[in-house]
């Protein structure tokens, strides 16, 4: 499946374990064509018991599921592949060999070397954030957008785009070419369907 579209996370903060189902399932009728399950708070049997509710949906869709940070998951419920942080190359190489068919993508924060370096690896796709100042995830934000021009210059790999992106921002990403558009509470606070939907229209204008 291509790499391409609107990429939603998970956040045990903003979705109940109740309604876990219910709002993937919103954010894919709504068009989300990536998700990933980021959990940070559970024990690896709760996270494996979350991601199997999951993949029934993305299954069911024809929708790929990202599991964050952790490839014996992904490879124990056969996600469709993972993302990995800021672990250098023995994670990524030991990510690789767990699960050879499978997408990798990795952080690549506002660092074009890091992302050419695993690109020569053999990652699938690179994400730079944060794009914008967000409380979901505390991390630095980038110091210019123009990053995105010139990984589209530099990579053949897609590329992601992550951090404080909400309707009105995410057009100028996209219209700069990035592929995909990773978000969390622009989709999963408030109307799940109806933020999904207007999010991933973006796409449609820059075929």
């Amino acid at each position: 499946m291509m790499l391409k579209g609107l990429y939603v996370i998970t956040d045990e903060f903003l979705i109940k374990d109740e309604e876990l189902e219910e709002k993937v399932q919103l954010a894919i009728l709504g068009g989300a064509k990536i998700v990933q399950l980021r959990d940070k708070n559970f024990d690896y049997n709760k996270k494996f018991e979350r991601a199997k509710r999951i993949l029934k949906i993305t299954k069911r869709y024809n929708v790929l599921l990202i599991i964050n940070d952790d490839p014996i998951l992904a490879k124990e419920v056969n996600a469709d592949g993972v993302h990995l942080g800021k672990d250098e190359d023995y994670h990524f190489n030991f990510a690789r060999e767990t699960l050879r068919n499978k997408i990798i993508g990795v952080s690549c924060y506002g660092d074009l070397e890091r992302a050419i370096k695993f690109q020569n690896l053999g990652a699938d796709y690179v994400a730079f954030g944060s794009v914008f100042p967000t409380k979901t995830k505390k991390s630095d934000v980038l110091k210019t957008i123009e990053i995105f021009k010139w990984a589209k210059s530099l990579l053949k790999i897609p590329i992601v785009a992550i951090g404080g992106i909400n309707y009105e921002n995410a057009k100028i990403l996209v219209e700069m070419g990035v592929d995909m558009i990773a978000v969390v509470s622009a989709v999963f606070s408030g109307d799940v369907y109806s933020n999904t939907k207007k999010l991933s229209s973006i796409f449609s204008l820059y075929k």
